[in-house]
């Protein structure tokens, strides 16, 4: 894919506002997001466009994804932990 390591850095909420990115799509790969939705508008929203900015940012939902799971075994772990 877009070979993402890590998380990108959130942005800010005022970089969101200027960015005028969805409050649903506000998450960990919205600095992902701002250049993919650049590319697609200067593209006109071309299919075959902005093909790596669009995997590197469904690797990053992805990797969000997994991160979220991790999280949820983690605190079910320690609950069950802690009722023992």
């Amino acid at each position: 894919m877009g070979n993402l390591k890590e998380l990108p850095p959130l942005l800010s909420e005022q970089e969101m506002k200027d960015n005028k990115i969805p409050l649903p799509y506000r998450d960990r790969c919205a600095g992902l997001l701002v250049p993919l939705n650049k590319c697609r508008i200067e593209g006109w929203y071309l299919p075959w466009n902005c093909s790596h900015e669009r995997h590197t940012y469904e690797e990053c939902q992805y990797l969000d994804f997994k991160r979220r799971v991790k999280e949820l075994e983690e605190l079910k772990a320690k609950a069950a932990a802690a009722s023992e």
